[in-house]
């Protein structure tokens, strides 16, 4: 919710300028990216539910602090205190834990699924609430779900089953040993790298050329993000029952490319335009939220799962920091089109180094 909307009302804060508006946005990610992999290891041995309900209760005060702020000091200081309830990597771990390795892939993609909604669903919700009750009212809104979802986690979720003590090494099955899983961690980094900093200048790309006030952007994310699922159903069938995953994720990085070229066209003035380009970053970037966690998930061993998706994560949310931080320092002293060629070229030399691989994929087929 917070991701379209900062930039734009976040300019009425005292302090505020585009490399602290940019601070703000990403420092949530520093702080999860610290802390994804103490929060696994301590899963690992205290048990998941416990985890990520402290996780939820730091993650509802620091939403909190934030819709109080008067400054954007104090902002990042709410958004990194956000940011502190690092519990990505437990939940996906959790699901890992109580699904059998034959239906995992099926269970992340429908986790997966349920994130890209409420991507979608947040990018059109932001908007709404912040033009009612400003940016105080969605981080309020922020902190209500967190204990909406304490309640779900205490009353509703179960525990997995147990698995037995395990005096094994696994060396070849550590999680740190395998290039292809580091492919996979640099995977998600640039993800949310790139998503962080383009959304530091979508929001103003509609406000300036094409005139769309701020208030109605929800439409314009909403009605984009529905047609996207005509894209991502195609990608989903090419990567399962098609048996090529290795093609649906290439195409996937291609999207991306499409929706940076679009995003800095000298020609661009319509919404039509920017929406398009919309379009194409938003089955790109669906596709591969819900598909990296399943790839690595099948490649560690379950007795280190914990810390494993807490190196993922780490990487996810360090992309999203250093998106944010080094993105709206970019915007100062550069300006959008040299970020959005840099963006590309880094999702071109994952890309590269994605290809090479022999066996990341061998599991799938």
């Amino acid at each position: 919710m917070v991701l379209p909307i900062l930039v734009v009302y976040g300019q009425a804060l005292e302090g505020a300028t585009p490399a602290m508006l940019g601070l703000a946005l990403g420092v949530y990610g520093l702080t999860q990216a610290v802390l994804q992999i103490p929060m696994g290891w301590v899963s690992d041995r205290l048990g998941r539910k416990p985890v990520i309900i402290f996780g939820l209760i730091i993650f509802a005060f620091g939403s909190a602090l934030a819709a109080q702020a008067s400054s954007v000091t104090e902002l990042v200081v709410g958004r990194a205190l956000q940011g502190g309830g690092a519990i990505a990597g437990v939940i996906m771990a959790l699901l890992a834990d109580a699904t059998r390795p034959d239906q995992r892939t099926k269970a992340m993609a429908v986790v997966g699924i349920s994130i890209g909604l409420s991507f979608g669903v947040a990018l059109v919700l932001g908007p709404v609430v912040a033009s009612a009750f400003g940016l105080q009212g969605v981080f309020n809104l922020t902190a209500v779900f967190a204990l909406i979802g304490i309640v779900l986690v205490v009353f509703l979720l179960p525990s997995p089953p147990k698995m037995a003590e395990d005096n094994q090494q696994h060396l070849e099955e550590n999680w740190y040993r395998n290039a292809d899983l580091w492919r996979l961690n640099a995977g998600v980094f640039l993800l949310h790298f790139v998503l962080t900093a383009a959304f530091l200048i979508v929001p103003l790309l509609l406000l300036n050329h094409a005139g769309i006030p701020k208030e109605a952007h929800w439409k314009v994310y909403g009605t984009v993000l529905l047609l996207s699922f005509v894209g991502l159903g195609p990608l989903m069938r090419l990567s399962e029952k098609g048996g090529k995953p290795k093609l649906a994720l290439i195409t996937a990085l291609l999207c991306l490319l499409i929706a940076l070229a679009v995003f800095q066209m000298d020609s661009l003035r319509g919404v039509l335009i920017i929406g398009s380009g919309l379009w194409f970053f938003f089955v790109g970037f669906n596709f591969l939220e819900a598909t990296l966690p399943s790839l690595l998930s099948k490649r560690v061993n379950p007795h280190r799962r914990g810390a494993a998706m807490g190196s993922f994560s780490t990487s996810q949310f360090a992309g999203a920091f250093l998106g944010g931080t080094l993105g709206g320092l970019s915007l100062s002293y550069t300006g959008p089109k040299a970020l959005l060629v840099t963006l590309a070229l880094l999702l071109i030399v994952w890309a590269a180094w994605l290809v090479t691989s022999e066996r990341l994929f061998d599991f799938e087929r």
